[in-house]
């Protein structure tokens, strides 16, 4: 396995608590923002968290394919949706998204296997 995605969630958990513990009122409202944003309407909230792990393997960022894929996960998406979501991420970002889309389908079969 490349990388330990629980335990990548687990301690950005704790920094970004951390973080929240020195400026209370920008962590709340970045919690607020996220809450209102994935909730269901006229898209659910597993295609929501779809989006958001392919804006992360856009941007690169490993903490955010981590949380996404685990919220994908849990909001019951299925290995073919995350590859699909991955193939358009592939076709709007070449190389450099197929290297953070194979991670992000790792990270979504570490979290889906805990299910």
């Amino acid at each position: 396995m490349y990388k330990d995605w629980a335990n990548t969630t687990d301690e950005l958990t704790k920094l970004m608590q951390s973080f929240g513990k020195g400026h209370p009122e920008v962590a709340k409202g970045f919690t607020q923002l996220s809450k209102a944003a994935e909730k269901d309407g006229a898209l659910s909230a597993k295609d929501k968290e779809l989006m958001a792990l392919s804006i992360g393997v856009a941007i690169r960022c490993e903490g955010c394919i981590a949380f996404h894929a685990k919220a994908a996960a849990e909001y019951g998406a299925t290995r073919a949706e995350v590859l699909e979501t991955i193939g358009v991420c592939l076709y709007m970002g070449g190389g450099p998204a197929f290297v953070y889309g194979a991670q992000a389908l790792e990270a979504f079969d570490a979290f889906a296997e805990d299910r």
